[in-house]
């Protein structure tokens, strides 16, 4: 029996007021590891009309000027004109930052593993900075191996930025979202039923106008390079409302942390509820997401499930993670056992392990002191137009190759 469904993701531009706090966040915490690699950092940003407040916890020895990295990101985004209700110029900045807990950092600086004399290894020295449960997701469905709905919504995201930026439609403004609805059938996509976007506009231009240049300059590039496009039979909405002219922070407050969905698979795969923005590595709600992506990806890479989800647990000041889940939803070529065993033996998933694995304290000299702003819009995983550690599939071939070894059975 055939079974067919609609799934659904959205995605947001850089200028939502959400997205404006991550950025702000991530900019600060580039730009105090850039100084200072063992900097403890949960930078939150808070806007609201002409308002930005930037408050957490950070332990550092780096000199930074908060409030004049938050207006040169602003400025970045595009909030360059005082109509927009929000400003890089004249947006009030306010900063109240306190450091991180000495009862946490105890249990981050010397792991329980170490405190307890279980263990004398490097990798045991540091404990996770939060307990909490960690999610990670690959499916075979497009070539960065991301679910379709979000990989769509975040591509119309992007070039709805990109022709704002690049003046090819010069009425709109840095606020938007972008939603796609894809129709399945047996678990695969067949074709696009919906696509959504409201984006903030000028005053004074006719909503049909916006249509046609979106549909122009947005949507028909988006998808010349894949198979799967829009026919007569998709939807169009644009600006369902009628008019999107106050947006950004003065049409609504923005918060750090605010889009965890759409910074992971848009709903396709669970989430543990930690955010990821202006956290530092140790925090494990972030690196630990990240070691899961590479896990999943690298299954589904290796072409041992088609559908690969893997859960991580931890507790706050110990080294090794509690628990480890391998879900690969009927996918899988062997079973999720041998699968577990895999990961043991060829992922290091303890927090000193995964920062060292990926880089996350001593960023990369190429990227000019911009790693994590990168990521803070349009999604942190399956971001073909940045080099990711975590987005490498450089241990698939091993896990093929240890999985035909094994001969176990799915």
């Amino acid at each position: 029996m055939t079974r067919r469904y609609l799934f659904t993701s959205e995605s947001v531009t850089e200028g939502h007021p959400d997205k404006i706090c991550d950025q702000i966040s991530d900019t600060i915490l580039d730009a105090v590891l850039a100084q200072d690699p063992k900097s403890r950092v949960a930078a939150e940003v808070v806007v609201n009309t002409g308002l930005v407040l930037i408050t957490g916890e950070i332990t550092t020895n780096a000199q930074v000027n908060f409030i004049d990295l938050a207006r040169q990101k602003i400025a970045e985004i595009g909030y360059t004109m005082a109509d927009n209700g929000f400003s890089a110029s004249s947006c009030a900045v306010m900063v109240a930052l306190d450091k991180q807990s000495p009862d946490i950092a105890q249990g981050v600086d010397s792991a329980q593993e170490t405190r307890d004399q279980l263990s004398s290894e490097e990798l045991d020295k540091i404990g996770a900075g939060d307990q909490g449960i960690m999610f990670g997701f690959a499916c075979n469905e497009t070539p960065e191996l991301m679910p379709l709905p979000i990989s769509l919504a975040h591509r119309v995201a992007r070039k709805l930025a990109a022709v704002r930026k690049l003046g090819e439609v010069k009425y709109l403004r840095p606020d938007g979202k972008t939603q796609v609805s894809i129709q399945y059938e047996n678990e695969k996509p067949v074709s696009i039923d919906t696509i959504l976007i409201s984006t903030q506009h000028d005053e004074g231009v006719e909503q049909e106008q916006i249509k046609a240049d979106l549909w122009k300059y947005v949507i028909e590039p988006c998808f010349t390079d894949i198979d799967l496009k829009p026919t007569s039979e998709t939807k169009f909405l644009v600006n369902p409302t009628g008019k999107f002219v106050i947006g950004g922070p003065q049409g609504d407050a923005g918060l750090t942390g605010r889009k965890i969905i759409v910074d992971t698979y848009g709903g396709y795969s669970r989430h543990g509820g930690g955010a990821f923005s202006g956290k530092d590595p140790t925090k494990v709600d972030r690196s630990a997401a990240y070691a899961a992506r590479h896990v999943a990806k690298n299954i589904v890479a290796a072409g041992l499930a088609d559908k690969c989800e893997v859960q991580l647990s931890y507790a706050i000041g110990v080294a090794r993670p509690v628990s480890l889940l391998v879900e690969t939803f009927g996918t899988g070529k062997i079973s999720e056992d041998a699968l577990i065993e895999l990961v043991t033996q060829h992922f290091e998933l303890r927090p000193a392990g995964i920062i060292q694995t990926y880089g996350l304290q001593n960023l990369p000299s190429e990227r000019n002191g911009r790693f994590y702003q990168d990521v803070a819009a349009y999604g942190h995983f399956g971001r073909a137009d940045l080099d990711l550690p975590w987005e490498r599939t450089e241990k698939a071939e091993a896990l093929k190759a240890a999985a035909a070894s094994m001969s176990v059975p799915a």
